[in-house]
């Protein structure tokens, strides 16, 4: 793995808490602050993925005008709901 070093300013209450839990769980500050580094970039990367797709459902929607009506919805959701209200009346 090509690794490169980055420095980080921490306030010391933060320094501490890391210093804390890394002791409590018995890890080092670094791998907690690499672990929480790699949890953002998924959090922040599947946010931006999941926006442009929105992004581009709503182009493709204002290019054809092709959508689902409220209604539509409903009886296609009814319908799903169907085979489970059946099963629950028969108990």
């Amino acid at each position: 793995m090509d690794t490169t070093t980055m420095s980080v300013r921490l306030d010391r209450e933060t320094r501490a808490r890391l210093q804390k839990l890394g002791q409590a769980r018995n890890r080092s500050s670094h791998w907690l602050i690499r672990e929480a580094i790699r949890r953002y970039l998924e959090v922040a990367e599947r946010y931006e993925q999941e926006k442009a797709e929105d992004q581009a459902r709503y182009q493709a929607y204002l290019d054809t005008g092709q959508h689902i009506s409220h209604a539509d919805m409903l009886a296609w959701l009814d319908q799903l709901a169907a085979p489970a209200a059946q099963q629950a009346e028969a108990l």
